[in-house]
């Protein structure tokens, strides 16, 4: 008998990590689990930020999830370990790995160091391979889901003329890492799948953080770059959130999702 789309949806009685679930992009990831009944464990290194959302995610649903709020510092070599023993303090297992967590410098092409490139490539590739494989028992009991948060300037290059001041300089760093997160989806999706383990990205962009959005002229131009003239908004990125992670997508794996008002058509 074939499943309502409410019920291929449904993710009641699951559990979903999203690292960096109470930021900007992650908050509206985390608002989607939850909406669809996952319980949820937020992770980053601001632990009052996150329980602070937890707080707030828990409220908006009535109190039908749990909302957990756990320390993480990806860039901690044995800080994964450490941090799923935590989650197993309050669920059994997880079923839904969003591996979401970023922060980096701004830099060009002339301004990066090995430092700063050593930390971008960390924060934002190695860091996902930790926890990818620190999750993995959990995901392959419960034959999970991996949604890994890429970006556009994973698969594209950025034009350099929209970049040509030092406040919103592109770090060559950033754009590599991402596609190398695209490159380990498509692996993981195919190593992980006997364990029936389903293995997505998302490719967000153009998605400015609030402040950067008040500099008229550099949004202008980072507008035009794409058909729709604008750029995202975090609810935006829920519907694929919501398919990639849920059975609605069952059979979805290895796949790069744009989400970006067709800025890569041209």
């Amino acid at each position: 008998m074939s499943k309502s789309l409410q019920q291929l949806l449904s993710l009641k009685g699951k559990t979903a990590i999203v690292t960096g679930g109470a930021g900007y992009l992650g908050t509206a990831i985390s608002e989607t689990l939850a909406e669809l009944g996952s319980n949820l464990v937020l992770a980053s290194r601001d632990l009052a930020k996150c329980q602070k959302k937890c707080d707030d995610i828990m409220r908006l649903n009535g109190g039908s999830i749990r909302a957990v709020a756990i320390e993480l510092d990806v860039l901690e070599k044995g800080s994964a370990t450490a941090f799923f023993d935590q989650v197993h303090e309050h669920f059994d297992a997880i079923d839904i790995l969003v591996n979401n967590a970023w922060s980096g410098n701004k830099n060009s092409w002339e301004s990066i160091s090995d430092e700063d490139w050593d930390y971008d490539i960390n924060m934002s590739l190695n860091s996902v391979f930790r926890f990818t494989k620190a999750a993995f028992p959990d995901l392959k009991a419960s034959k999970g889901v991996i949604l890994n948060i890429a970006s556009m300037y994973g698969h594209i290059g950025p034009d350099y003329r929209i970049y040509d001041g030092k406040e919103f300089a592109n770090p060559p760093s950033y754009g590599a890492a991402k596609a190398g997160v695209i490159q380990f989806t498509k692996y993981l999706a195919s190593f992980l799948s006997p364990h029936q383990i389903r293995v997505n990205a998302l490719s967000p962009g153009a998605f400015p953080h609030p402040p950067t959005q008040l500099h008229t002229a550099f949004m202008e131009k980072l507008s035009s770059k794409n058909p729709m003239n604008r750029i995202g908004q975090p609810d935006e990125l829920k519907g694929a959130v919501a398919l990639l992670c849920s059975d609605a997508g069952s059979y979805i794996t290895g796949q790069n999702i744009c989400v970006d008002g067709g800025w890569a058509i041209w």
